[in-house]
């Protein structure tokens, strides 16, 4: 069995809790006007194409050495990607272990499905990341935390800038608070877009196993990735530090 594979970020200490290796899988139901990670979005391989790192070496059809080119998702195999989930074991420690990122795991499920068992019997720790515009049990009751984005609470709104509507996303955060595990609930900060963050702030507050709700500032890393996948910038801006203060209110932590 294979799956799409966008990266694998090595240490990372901001996909869940400890010391983590996030693997990004390709392809993302949604369409978010500014994901920070576009090249995720797409289930196919894409070249990105960094113009500025080009040398003029000549052999670009040997391979870019410096950069220039990097193409962005492989196929790989469970046992390939244990391999590589395995060789940070020793810096996992109590708390920290792998994450699975995106784009959306869960629109590969079944490639999901056999790492995470592959996990449980190593003993890893198993977080994900998702939209939760797929919902799946077998899933997430194999998953010892899972942060969930609710990005808008308008349901109009949310199509407009994510390209689905976030109904079932609202239904699959109830399904998902039924199982025990450990819920967060994130949001990135848009200034330019009215996002009812005082609404999902009190709708996380209801569910029971949500232990976290977090505001996530809008980061422009993405637009250095559209520009090398040939799309225009996103126009938005970073939250000015008066902004994150003001919404400082609606976090909590459980």
């Amino acid at each position: 069995m294979t799956g799409i594979i966008a990266d694998i970020q090595r240490a990372s200490v901001h996909d869940g809790p400890g010391i983590r290796t996030t693997v990004f899988f390709k392809g993302c139901p949604l369409n978010c006007a500014w994901c920070h990670n576009p090249e995720c979005i797409s289930f196919q391989p894409e070249m990105m194409q960094y113009p500025e790192k080009c040398i003029g070496c000549g052999h670009c059809d040997e391979g870019c050495f410096s950069g220039a080119k990097v193409l962005c998702g492989r196929s790989m195999t469970v046992c390939a990607l244990m391999e590589q989930i395995l060789l940070d074991r020793d810096y996992y420690f109590d708390n920290g272990g792998v994450t699975f990122s995106g784009g959306e795991p869960l629109a590969q499920k079944e490639f999901l499905k056999a790492v995470i068992a592959d996990c449980k019997s190593e003993g890893i720790h198993i977080a994900i990341e998702s939209s939760l515009f797929f919902f799946d049990e077998e899933v997430f009751s194999q998953t010892d935390y899972v942060m969930a984005d609710l990005k808008i609470w308008d349901n109009d709104i949310h199509k407009q800038y994510t390209g689905v509507e976030n109904v079932r996303i609202k239904e699959n955060l109830l399904r998902l608070n039924e199982l025990s595990v450990p819920i967060e609930i994130r949001t990135p900060v848009i200034p330019e877009i009215e996002q009812g963050i005082s609404a999902i702030s009190t709708f996380a507050h209801s569910l029971k196993n949500v232990v976290r709700y977090t505001l996530l500032p809008y980061h422009p890393l993405g637009n250095a990735k559209r520009k090398a996948l040939g799309m225009p910038e996103d126009g938005f801006s970073v939250p000015s530090a008066e902004k994150m203060k003001e919404l400082e209110k609606y976090v909590f932590l459980r």
